[in-house]
Formats: structure tokens, C-alpha cells, sequence
């Protein structure tokens, strides 16, 4: 049930660490090209697997930044990372193959032009159909519990439109539309909209087992070129929730 004492959400008017287990699946001998979405001479799209972290982590250990040669695809320069996805979401990751079109992106994600959809699994029936959650989040850290993002009405503008997509055994399937684009922004809307998060989010959610949070979809609208409009499909893990998605 959502919470309706909570400012900041708005719904529809029907009723309303150790490693996770995301990381054993992880993709081993497998290439990244083979994980490769879309391309073409500006853009390339990859299905990041779960359990690997875009950037070199400062412990060390594989990343996408470490393995970036395999997705030259001919070209001599390595391709650049547009955005980001948390270590343990999967789904679609836009790069930029040449300056001209990095330059063309970062301006396409500034105006907000670049839409993102990600779906998850919340514990929990969602009576709502869909709604809009505009909650201002603020990171905070300590010595003895490290940082995470919280909810903070000082704090910097996050907003999500969301829409149920799926009911199944006492959980339900959400989907999840982010206008902005605030660090960790869908789990920290996901606990404070549902009352719980994301399943399998160590840290704001449910542990135990992978986070079933998946960036699905990717639309890049371009000029001159045909928009990039990209799925990529729920991994195995997610089970049975793949033939409601």
C-alpha cells in the first residue's frame, strides 16, 4: 500500500556488505560485445550484466572500464560511458563511440530528452495503477555505515513516474519512468513509496538473493538520425516475472 500521509507521492485516483547472489551468475569468459543491444557509427547500447560495476571499484576487480576494449568494434578509440547503472542493475547502458556524438548526448540527458524505464519487484500488493513520486533525496555517510541516499525536502529535485505493471504471489511488478536522474534514485522511491523496496536491494529494500532491478528500456532521440529505441530483456533470475514484463 502506498503511503498517503506522504507528501512528496502522488498515485492515480483508483484505490490504491557480503556480495549478493546477482554476482554468482556473472558473466565470466563471455565477451561485453556479446552483450551489445544496438550499433551504430555514434552509439552503442550494452545489456550490463548484474554484478558488474561500470567503473573500476576502488578495491579492485572487473568492471566495464576495465573490459572497455572489447567494445571498440573496429573503431581506435574506446567508447564513453554516458550515464550510470548501480553494480547490481542490469539492463541498458548508452555509449558514446566519438566526441561529436558525446557531446550531442550529454546535451540530449541535460534537457531531459533521454527517457529511461526500469522495471522491479517490490514486496507487497500495489493497489495503485500507476502515480508520480517527487521526493528531494540528499546523501549521507558515516564512518560506521558508509553513505546512502535519503529522502531530505533540502535536497536536490528527484522525480519518478511509475506504473504497475504485474501481480504475483503477495509481490508486485512495477515500472518505473525517472525524469531526473539523482543516484540511486529508484530504490530510495521504490521504500518510500511502497513502504518497502526493491527485492534484493541490500541496501534499501529486501535482502537476500539478486536486486530485481532492471534498466529495460532506452530511448535516445537523435537529430539527423533515427531515434535509438532499445529493450533489453529481464535476465533469468527474475524468473517467471519475464512473461509479465
Amino acid at each position: 500500500m502506498l503511503h498517503r500521509s506522504h507528501k512528496f507521492i502522488h498515485g492515480s485516483a483508483h484505490a490504491a556488505a557480503d556480495l549478493p547472489l546477482a554476482r554468482v551468475w556473472f558473466i565470466g569468459a563471455s565477451m561485453l560485445s556479446d552483450h551489445i543491444l544496438f550499433i551504430d557509427g555514434e552509439a552503442l547500447v550494452l545489456d550490463k550484466p548484474a554484478g558488474l560495476p561500470v567503473d573500476e571499484p576502488r578495491r579492485g576487480g572487473d568492471s566495464v572500464a576495465g573490459r572497455i576494449d572489447e567494445l571498440r568494434c573496429g573503431f581506435r578509440r574506446a567508447p564513453t560511458p554516458m550515464h550510470r547503472l548501480d553494480t547490481d542493475t542490469s539492463g541498458c547502458l548508452l555509449f558514446a563511440r566519438n566526441a561529436k556524438a558525446r557531446a550531442l548526448f550529454q546535451q540530449a540527458f541535460e534537457t531531459r530528452a533521454v527517457q529511461k524505464y526500469y522495471v522491479a519487484v517490490v514486496p507487497g500488493v500495489v493497489e495503485q495503477e500507476h502515480g508520480l513520486i517527487e521526493l528531494p533525496l540528499s546523501k549521507v555517510s558515516s564512518a560506521e555505515a558508509g553513505w546512502r541516499m535519503v529522502a531530505d525536502e533540502r535536497g536536490h529535485e528527484a522525480t519518478t513516474y511509475w506504473r504497475r505493471l504485474a501481480i504475483r504471489d503477495g509481490s508486485t511488478l512495477v515500472e518505473f519512468r525517472p525524469v531526473t536522474g539523482r543516484t540511486h534514485q529508484i530504490r530510495v522511491h521504490a521504500r518510500e513509496a511502497f513502504g518497502s523496496g526493491i527485492v534484493g536491494d541490500r541496501v534499501y529494500g529486501m535482502p537476500g538473493g539478486p536486486m530485481l532491478l532492471h534498466a529495460s528500456r532506452l530511448v535516445v532521440p537523435r537529430e539527423g538520425r533515427a531515434t535509438i529505441d532499445v529493450t533489453a530483456p529481464l535476465p533469468d533470475y527474475f524468473g517467471e516475472w519475464a512473461n509479465a514484463a
